[in-house]
């Protein structure tokens, strides 16, 4: 089974288990929070809902991930998964417009605020313990095969708990400290949390979309990989973007004008052998050689040695 499969796989699993464990923690908060009279407990129930939404979004984008290359994408559908992690992202901002209205809103309102009974207690602590743990793992797997769209799923279930915790933390500052007031508070700072959390998962999912790079230290790793090839001089236009986690390299280089086809060629396989034995998850490396001294100093895209070493 191919990386790509194996990767595609791990994502429609974790989607899998997103969607049924976030559909438990619905019913369970909606149902309870009924049965309790809490308007919190339900809103928080609703919230799950729209993860079971995301999740589903996630199973369907990793089954279009999953699709071979053909004349009209002929890179395949890994990005596929930067558009979905774009999406999700302007979900979890509605989410967190909502929550800083809401709360504004409670600031100044006068009606009486109602308790929920203890069982609406109890599902929002078993709510916080069930989303932490989710999210962990999202996180582990999302980490584990670099995937964008699970590390962001995985942040959202993070504030999915950080809406828990601030019911919690309302529900004390009401019944200890007799303070509804700060209960709207806490709302709010949780609200402008959720916010900041969607606009850098939204800027996050922006250099894939524009061709660009996460970490721009594979620079230098493809740097360091051509010296260690004998003949292979001034690697320049150097290029790199990534389709889902893996990365697209390509490079020019000069070599001696007086080589051979074939001498030019083994050192071009010399250089991507260097560069895949540096840099991990590499899909392609297209190596382009020059005879020395012949590259156009013009050059508009990609980037050389020079230009790392100033920054």
């Amino acid at each position: 089974m191919t990386q790509n499969r194996v990767r595609d796989k791990i994502l429609i699993r974790n989607s899998w288990i997103s969607t049924i464990g976030n559909a438990i923690l619905s019913i369970a908060k909606i149902v309870v929070g009924g049965l309790a009279g809490s308007l919190a407990v339900i809103g928080d129930g609703i919230d799950s809902a729209t993860d079971v939404v995301i999740s589903i979004v996630m199973i369907y984008t990793a089954r279009i991930m999953s699709k071979p290359p053909n004349e009209k994408y002929v890179y395949g559908y890994q990005k596929a998964e930067g558009i979905a992690t774009k999406v999700l992202s302007m979900v979890i901002f509605y989410a967190g417009i909502q929550m800083f209205v809401s709360s504004i809103q409670s600031l100044f309102t006068t009606e009486t605020k109602e308790l929920p009974s203890t069982i609406a207690i109890y599902v929002t602590v078993f709510s916080i313990v069930g989303k932490l743990l989710l999210s962990l793992y999202q996180f582990r797997q999302g980490k584990k095969i670099n995937s964008s769209l699970l590390i962001a799923n995985a942040k959202n279930m993070q504030n999915d708990v950080l809406i828990s915790v601030g019911v919690l933390t309302g529900l004390f500052f009401t019944v200890i400290l007799n303070m509804p007031i700060l209960d709207s508070v806490t709302g709010l700072i949780i609200s402008l949390f959720i916010i900041k959390t969607a606009v850098g998962i939204f800027m996050d999912s922006n250099v894939e979309l524009m061709d660009g790079v996460k970490d721009v230290t594979v620079y230098n790793k493809i740097f360091d990989a051509v010296r260690l090839v004998p003949g292979a001089n001034n690697p320049h236009r150097v290029r790199s973007h990534q389709v889902g986690n893996l990365y697209m390299i390509v490079l020019d280089i000069e070599a001696a004008g007086s080589m051979t086809l074939s001498e030019a060629h083994q050192i071009a396989e010399d250089v991507e052998r260097c560069i895949r034995n540096s840099v991990e998850n590499v899909y392609d490396i297209i190596v382009h050689v020059e005879p020395e001294g012949t590259h156009s100093v013009g050059e508009k895209f990609g980037i050389n040695e020079k230009m790392i070493k100033t920054k």
